[in-house]
This record gives C-alpha cells, structure tokens and sequence, in this order.
C-alpha cells in the first residue's frame, strides 16, 4: 500500500533511454553491473520498484526481468520500457516468497533495498537464492545497522518538527532533482511503515547456510578498500573478520548517510 502511493524511484524529468542512462551512470555501480555482466544471460531484479536498472540492464543484449509487488511501479516500468522500446526487459507482478519463474534459472540474481522491508528478510534470501543457477551470482542490498543510525535520528527529527527543516538531508537540498522526485526520496526514508537492519557478518552466515561463497561488497569487507573506477564487481575479495566488519560499518555511519546506510553483498552459488 505504501508504494502503490508512493512509487519509488520517480521518473520525473526523464522522457528518454540517453536520460535514463545519464541518471543511472551518476554513480559508478549500476554502470559496472551493465559493464560487467555478459551478454545473453538472464537477469531478475526482485523488487524492481519503477524499474529504471532492469530498464537500464535491458538496454544490451541480455534477458532482464523487473518483479515488483507494486502495480503502479509496475506500470511506470512498462510505459517507459514501451515508449522507448526497450525489448529486453520485462516486467511482473510477484510475491518474492512465492516465485513464478522455476528455481535454477537466472545467471543473476538482484535485490536491492528490499529484503529489509519484508516479514522475514532471511527466508526471502533463501527463497530467491534457489532461483540462481549453480555458478551464477546474487546480490542484495539491506539497511545496514551502523549505516543506518544517522537515517534514524533524522526520522526522529523530521517527526517532532511536524517534516521541517528538510534541508539536513543532502538528498533533499539537491537543486538537480524536481519536488516528486525530493519527495519520493523523503517518504521512502523517513516515512516508511516497515524496516529491518543487517550487518555484514549476519549475511556472510546466510550465505554460508545456503552454499552461496563471498565474493564482494560495497563498502569493502575490509577497511581501506576504496572503490575504484576499475572495480571488478565479480572479481573475489578477501571476506575480513569480525573487527574488520566493525571498523567499515562504523565508518558507514558517516559515508552512508548520504545513501540511506545501504550495503551491498555480493555472493556466488556453489
């Protein structure tokens, strides 16, 4: 009910494929997911939302699903995928606990900021995990514990102050982005009736439990990794220890703020 009301990411102010990839390649990951995933492979976002990445993702030659809950996603998915005849990708209505494709289909698997808004973000990792092939890759984005902490004090400002003062989030000062795409942004942090957060450790031991091997994250699983402009999503990294864990999600608490505290596990099926 919440995103049919409030459709997250807003198209506004983008009416073609050139403003879709501009917007998409602002930051470097999705171009390096379009850059490093190979061609006539098949792809499922879980949780598409609008579905600008499957869009995106659709754009080369490979077979890219979009599955949302949301129907008015959806079908802000559909017009701009129709309009600007994008033909490799598709888009869905689905439960993500009850999926409509056959288990050990997908080359990849995304799930992105999704997981954490569900009743059990762990039984739907295993769920959409039996969908990756053996060999093929899955990646996940969740609110991360200490990432997240900055969000909340927020929330709680925003909620005493009757949502004033808007400014204190470097989202919501952006002069680049119209009012619906300001306010999709304020009502997918701060309004928000359902969210869990995870922590680096918690979900290597879910890969762990379901045979998936550690290959990479964003931030590093270790400190002082940046990411670099010649960042090799699938290439493995070293996994790090609990400490290591603890300094890069500390660390998020500052360089997450901006992003809404969100981490990203990639892992590869055994």
């Amino acid at each position: 009910q919440f995103y049919e009301k409030t459709p997250f990411p807003n198209y506004e102010n983008m009416e073609g494929v050139n403003d879709l990839v501009k917007k998409s390649e602002k930051g470097y990951y999705a171009k390096f997911m379009n850059e490093q995933i190979p061609f006539n492979v098949n792809v499922l976002e879980v949780g598409c939302g609008t579905g600008q990445l499957t869009n995106y993702l659709g754009l080369a030659s490979r077979n890219v699903f979009g599955t949302d809950m949301c129907l008015n996603s959806l079908k802000l998915a559909e017009v701009f995928r129709s309009q600007n005849n994008i033909n490799n990708s598709s888009f869905y209505q689905m439960n993500l606990f009850n999926p409509i494709f056959k288990e050990n289909n997908f080359h990849l698997v995304i799930c992105q900021g999704v997981l954490h808004h569900t009743s059990d973000p762990y039984l739907g990792f295993q769920t959409i995990s039996k969908l990756v092939i053996k060999g093929g890759y899955i990646i996940i984005g969740l609110y991360n514990k200490y990432g997240r902490l900055i969000t909340d004090a927020r929330r709680v400002f925003f909620r005493i102050t009757g949502d004033r003062l808007k400014f204190i989030d470097p989202r919501l000062k952006k002069t680049d982005r119209g009012k619906l795409k300001r306010e999709s942004w304020f009502n997918d942090q701060y309004k928000h009736p359902h969210e869990t957060k995870h922590t680096i450790d918690e979900v290597l031991n879910w890969f762990k439990e379901n045979d998936i091997e550690f290959i990479n994250s964003i931030p590093k699983s270790k400190p002082f990794m940046p990411i670099t402009i010649n960042e090799k999503l699938f290439k493995p990294i070293p996994k790090g220890n609990y400490l290591d864990h603890l300094i890069v999600q500390l660390n998020s608490i500052i360089d997450g703020y901006r992003e809404g505290g969100l981490f990203i596990m990639i892992g590869k099926k055994q």
